[in-house]
């Protein structure tokens, strides 16, 4: 009966150390399997803050007409040693030979390549993703990245390279939250050693528990495979198979239970990485939204610095929307149009997001240029619609111009579809009554009234976009009398007016970004 005993004993205890092995060996390739999720999910979420900057470039060559002092101006922040690129470069599509009209950084090795470099830019036009390609076969290798603005024929494209490691050997730091992985990094679907980017690694093949994953990266994939350089669930868990062969019968109950334990762990890191996965899907929602729009666009976009002019004070401020993190199409400007006259601009571009942004750049440089040539507001107006209603697009924007003369103390005024602007004249205050047309991109051919009003001495104009004053639920009346109100309540100086306004009128609860422009006669 001893030996009886003995003998089920063993088998038990040989029982339920397989059994452990098993789940062990499940668990550690569920934990890996959710690894190169995670590290695919960082790699996925790296792409719109290598594209964002890219494709601010190329809406601004678009834009400027391929200016190569801006380009090197806007970009010059993002490349050399230690920032995100290590070259950046603007190429003229469609017109003459293939090569980079401007370099910033160092020299782009695709420039040397000048039938390859006709295939990718070919291949980059037909996508509206960001292009990836590898230069992976020279002495220093590299990695490079494209972006076009969509639906710009024969435009402008912003190409950047890294450089990898030549020998492709780059370790993870201790402290990253992926030093418990070996890694390699292929370009593509392939695993070939030509299509190699980096490694942790300095053999190959890799061998034991592995897991892969295909990342999508722009137009193209990274073929990402790891493997563990321990134990994923803890070294207890590897060697609890062999503490439960140690003890034998008679720690056999203990060694069922702490299988059972294993077991509750499992199903307890299953659900944890159900929740890790959607708070992963938000933080890489949160994380484009930020990085893409707030980070790279809103400081870009509107002017640093507000000109000066002898005898006007000016001050202006944007207030993002309360809720959400998209940047949105609101902007203004300011230019001298002659001697002692000033040329105002203040637009609202339908839509949030990357888009309105690009738009509204593109329309601000648009409505620059045309009041550079002297034209008048309601002539700047109407070409500003003739250049939107050229090419397709699905957006409209409401703009106001303005023509100040500030020794003659006039003012003309050219409206598509804006709210007019708030005079204020010692203690009364009011609206000017402009001949409004519609919004830029809405009718082709549109013509645009202008209307010139006197201004008193020392008389302050308020210029503002809808987000200063509409509330849902509300009539837009409301809003403008709570605007004048809060504007003819105490004299204040020009910048304190502006920020009481913002701060009144634009704070917590409204839901689009605003843009206020104050001018004050100094006499």
């Amino acid at each position: 009966m001893a030996v009886a005993v003995f003998l089920v004993g063993l088998a038990v205890t040989a029982a339920l150390a397989w059994t452990s092995q098993a789940v062990y060996d499940r668990n550690e390739s569920r934990l890996l399997n959710l690894r190169v999720r995670e590290l695919g999910l960082v790699l996925t979420g790296a792409v719109p803050g290598i594209q964002t900057p890219l494709a601010s470039a190329a809406a601004l060559a678009d834009a400027t007409n391929g200016s190569t002092v801006r380009f090197r101006t806007f970009i010059a922040p993002y490349v050399g040693p230690g920032r995100q690129f290590a070259s950046v470069s603007l190429w003229r599509l469609g017109a003459g030979p293939l090569a980079p009209t401007a370099v910033v950084g160092i020299t782009p090795a695709l420039a040397s390549m000048p039938q390859r470099a006709a295939r990718f830019f070919a291949r980059a036009k037909h996508t509206t993703l960001l292009s990836v390609t590898g230069i992976l076969g020279s002495a220093k290798p590299r990695l490079g990245y494209e972006f076009n603005t969509p639906g710009v024929k024969g435009g402008f494209a912003v190409y950047a390279e890294n450089l990898l490691p030549n020998d492709r050997h780059s370790r993870l730091s201790r402290n990253s939250a992926f030093a418990d992985l070996n890694y390699v990094l292929y370009l593509g679907r392939s695993r070939q050693p030509q299509d190699l980017l980096v490694t942790s690694v300095t053999t190959f093949p890799l061998r034991g528990r592995q897991a892969s994953e295909e990342v999508p990266f722009g137009d193209n994939v990274f073929t990402l495979v790891v493997t563990p350089n321990g134990s994923l669930g803890g070294t207890f868990f590897q060697s609890l198979p062999w503490i439960i062969a140690g003890l034998g019968v008679v720690l056999a109950l203990m060694a069922g239970l702490m299988t059972d334990r294993l077991a509750r762990r499992r199903r307890h890191a299953e659900q944890l990485a159900v929740v890790l996965d959607r708070v992963a899907d938000e933080n890489q929602r949160l994380y484009t939204e930020q990085r893409s729009i707030a980070q790279a666009l809103q400081q870009a976009l509107l002017p640093e610095a507000l000109p000066e002019f002898s005898g006007l004070q000016t001050s202006a401020l944007y207030v993002p929307a309360a809720s959400g993190i998209d940047v949105g199409g609101d902007w203004y400007d300011l230019v001298a149009a002659g001697a002692g006259r000033v040329f105002l601009v203040i637009g609202d571009v339908s839509g949030h997001g990357l888009r309105a942004a690009t738009t509204m750049a593109s329309l601000r440089y648009a409505t620059l240029a045309y009041a550079a040539q002297g034209h008048r507001p309601g002539t700047v107006l109407a070409n500003l619609s003739r250049f939107v209603n050229e090419h397709e697009h699905d957006y409209f924007a409401t703009v106001l111009c303005a023509l100040i003369d500030i020794e003659g103390h006039e003012v003309t005024l050219a409206s598509a579809g804006h709210l007019a602007p708030l005079l204020l004249d010692g203690d009364s205050s009011r609206f000017v009554e402009i001949n409004v047309g519609v919004p830029v991109g809405v009718a082709p051919d549109s013509t645009y009234d202008e209307v010139t009003i006197p201004v008193p001495a020392k008389a302050t104009l308020v210029a503002f976009t809808d987000g200063l004053v509409e509330r849902r639920g509300e009539i837009l009346d409301a809003g403008l009398a709570r605007l004048r109100a809060a504007a003819g309540r105490r004299p204040l100086a020009l910048g304190e007016l502006v920020s009481l306004l913002a701060r009144e009128l634009a704070s917590e609860g409204h839901h689009d970004d605003t843009a206020i422009f104050g001018v004050r006669w100094q006499s």
